[in-house]
């Protein structure tokens, strides 16, 4: 039990110069929960952190965090594996320009990786919804944008999961890392696409956006985020 509480502990990460929570209002407020299970591979871990801190630095993206009547949104970066495994790699920041911005993918480039067992989506998204629900930000829109690249095994069904989500409000946007590499000599699962789309996504205008392979995931994850943003 122990354990398990020190790796599901929120770990905030202090970042010099951007605006922090103090009940302030933004334009959305989202999660981007990461996959980091031992299906993933430490290239494969590399190449998705880098997807997210080109399209953090990307100016279409900025433009699109800074274009709403607040001109600022909130982001909370969360890495996940197992049910036993939710880590808060950078918690509630709020992102007002390229500045701002640029220290978030500074902090994702600097944490260390980590890696643990099984895939639980059910499990990562009920996590993400409570850092919504205790997030000091205020917003209209909560969204959480989700990755991976393998189905539940571990945990809550996500389908359960997604439906209590959906009824407090929240939208649920996924990105699927379709590739056809092995993994632990087991082949990679079939029409994860359409799992993603049948039992994660859900709330007005979901979405899933299918990167193919790690390779194409820096350009999933550019086109996804300047979607769900604006």
């Amino acid at each position: 039990m122990r354990r398990r509480q020190l790796l599901t502990a929120a770990t905030a990460v202090a970042l010099p110069g951007v605006a922090r929570a103090q009940t302030t209002d933004v334009d959305l407020k989202l999660v981007l929960a990461i996959d980091v299970s031992r299906s993933i591979d430490e290239d494969e871990a590399r190449l998705q952190r880098q997807g997210y801190i080109q399209a953090l630095t990307d100016p279409r993206v900025i433009d699109a965090m800074t274009a709403g009547q607040h001109r600022r949104i909130a982001l909370c970066y969360i890495e996940w594996a197992g049910d036993h495994f939710h880590k808060t790699t950078i918690d509630w920041t709020a992102i007002d320009g390229a500045a701002a911005a640029g220290r978030f993918a500074a902090a994702i480039a600097a944490a260390p990786p980590e890696s643990e067992r099984w895939t639980a989506v059910g499990a990562a998204l009920r996590y993400s919804g409570e850092k919504l629900a205790r997030s000091p930000f205020r917003a209209a829109r909560q969204v959480i944008d989700i990755s991976g690249d393998g189905k539940n095994n571990n945990g809550p069904p996500a389908e359960r999961v997604r439906d209590e989500l959906v009824a407090r409000g929240i939208v649920i946007n996924a990105l699927p890392i379709v590739n056809d590499r092995p993994t632990f000599g087991r082949p990679p699962p079939a029409d994860l696409d359409v799992w993603f789309e049948e039992n994660v996504i859900g709330g007005p205008g979901a979405f899933s956006i299918v990167a193919k392979g790690f390779g194409d995931f820096a350009r999933a994850v550019r086109t996804k985020m300047t979607r769900e943003i604006s």
